[in-house]
């Protein structure tokens, strides 16, 4: 709610805001599981890097400390407040009961349908890390647990790409809509699947270590470009859409979905070793498929309160 607040009188610049945050927050994520593994490799244990968890978190909150007063000024609670600063200077527009109602119906039907990508992304914590395990080929710094960092590499690197062509595209008017957007990150993250498919068909499905580390490292290329055109666009588009008066439970709704497919994610994951890997990941695909029939079905109305 604090990033869509930074662009409240910059609508137009909401998308390429989250997305600045959400590489921010992968490059914590990218070299988490590069400390992990060296430390491990190194001390032959797990132990330290809980410490340097400890330490790392411990910085974090100082910086935040350090950084609260600015950020305060972009609260929605601070509104009313004797004393209180505030940037946001953005007249709240008044939306009739109707309006309210359907904003929130449309929020909750994207919630609905992005359940599926997520159920599929967070196999990273499951079928991809098995597959890591038990059919990838095994080196000293590049174990099971290392794979971790490509996603979070990858969005890195390609997040500063994707924001320039789309502010190519936005200064040539041709820029997608948010959904749009999200419809293309939910195929091209049933792409990704296919991509393990063949790779279980190839060998995989042996369960021997065998197979080469690209085909993980190529898989989660694929999946990073989906995640980057559907979870801060995603929270870009609960930030444009969502009431003022409840950006905050709207904004809650879509990790109440993000958490609904992680649990989704368990849920299937246990049925990896049930029956032939390939088809585990064919299943995947199909679920996106479907996702992204439903974005597409629903397109008009997702397209009518995100400009």
């Amino acid at each position: 709610m604090l990033v869509g607040n930074l662009y409240a009188d910059r609508v137009h610049l909401k998308d390429a805001g989250f997305n600045i945050f959400y590489m921010g927050v992968n490059i914590g994520a990218a070299v988490a599981p590069l400390m992990a593994t060296i430390i491990s490799a190194t001390y032959g244990s797990y132990n330290i890097s809980f410490w340097v968890c400890a330490a790392g978190l411990a910085v974090a909150l100082v910086v935040f400390q350090t950084g609260r007063r600015e950020l305060a000024k972009f609260d929605n609670r601070l509104m009313g407040r004797p004393g209180a600063e505030r940037i946001v200077t953005g007249e709240r527009p008044t939306m009739s009961g109707a309006e309210v109602r359907q904003r929130a119906v449309t929020l909750v039907t994207l919630f609905l349908i992005v359940i599926f990508f997520w159920v599929a992304f967070y196999q990273n914590g499951f079928a991809l890390t098995l597959f890591a395990e038990r059919s990838t080929r095994i080196f000293k710094f590049l174990r099971p647990e290392t794979y971790q960092f490509f996603d979070p590499f990858f969005i890195i690197v390609l997040t500063p790409l994707v924001l320039s062509l789309f502010g190519r595209m936005n200064r040539r008017g041709t820029e997608p809509s948010t959904p749009v957007k999200i419809f293309a990150g939910m195929l091209i993250m049933s792409a990704s699947m296919i991509v393990m498919v063949v790779a279980c068909l190839s060998g995989g499905n042996r369960d021997q270590n065998i197979m080469s580390p690209a085909w993980l490292i190529s898989t989660y290329f694929v999946v990073t470009i989906a995640e980057i055109l559907i979870s801060p666009m995603g929270q870009s588009f609960v930030s444009k859409v969502a009431p003022p008066r409840y950006q905050g439970l709207m904004m809650g709704g879509w990790f109440a979905a993000t958490a609904a497919g992680s649990y989704g994610s368990g849920l299937l994951g246990k049925f990896y070793s049930d029956f032939a890997h390939h088809q585990y990941f064919l299943l995947l695909t199909g679920l996106l498929a479907v996702s992204a029939v439903l974005v597409l079905a629903f397109l008009k109305k997702l397209r009518r309160f995100s400009a």
